[in-house]
């Protein structure tokens, strides 16, 4: 008896023990993410240090500022762009909720502004945009509501509560890159 208690106190050790370096892995990846979450004003405040010139020089390369005149002007451009898509982009990584799939289109959206940005050739930046997500949203919206009308159906053939539901149709990769290959 004393061997089985023993041997029982030992799995219940090394169980709390994996859970102690999930959750320290969990604490280090939310404080990542909140220190970008909070760093995001410093970053759309980069142009600020960008010369009011058409041309730039940095070790990265030469940036030529045609449609804009100045590179200030191109990078705050830029910026009005990478930021709603970098937190986006959290919020898809981070979102629990069984309706996240619907943030791949504001994703897509930001994508092509950032795009369109960095090409000079563009005049009208934000015109056609729709038009090249619409095929993102003929898909994203169908299965949105295809999932939505089963978590109903089960609602009333069982009695589970919405939470349960949530869990049961969420898709839960273990790592970022799992999470990522499932797109892909």
């Amino acid at each position: 008896m004393a061997k089985l208690q023993h041997k029982l106190t030992k799995e219940n050790l090394k169980s709390q023990h994996t859970d102690k370096k999930s959750y320290n892995r969990k604490i280090l990846m939310g404080s990542i993410i909140a220190t970008v979450i909070a760093g995001t004003p410093f970053l759309f405040y980069i142009y600020e240090y960008v010369p009011d010139t058409p041309k730039w020089e940095t070790i990265f390369g030469t940036y030529n500022s045609n449609l804009y005149g100045s590179a200030n002007v191109g990078v705050w451009v830029l910026m009005m762009k990478v930021i709603p898509l970098l937190l986006s982009l959290i919020w898809f990584f981070t979102c629990k909720h069984w309706w996240y799939h619907v943030l791949i289109i504001p994703i897509a959206m930001f994508s092509f502004q950032c795009l369109s940005a960095l090409n000079d050739d563009i005049v009208y930046m934000d015109e056609l945009h729709i038009i090249w997500l619409l095929p993102f949203m003929a898909i994203v919206f169908p299965s949105i509501y295809l999932i939505r009308a089963r978590m109903f159906n089960k609602i009333n053939d069982a009695d589970k509560t919405m939470e349960e539901l949530e869990e049961e149709f969420m898709i839960k990769p273990k790592t970022f890159w799992g999470k990522i290959k499932q797109y892909f």
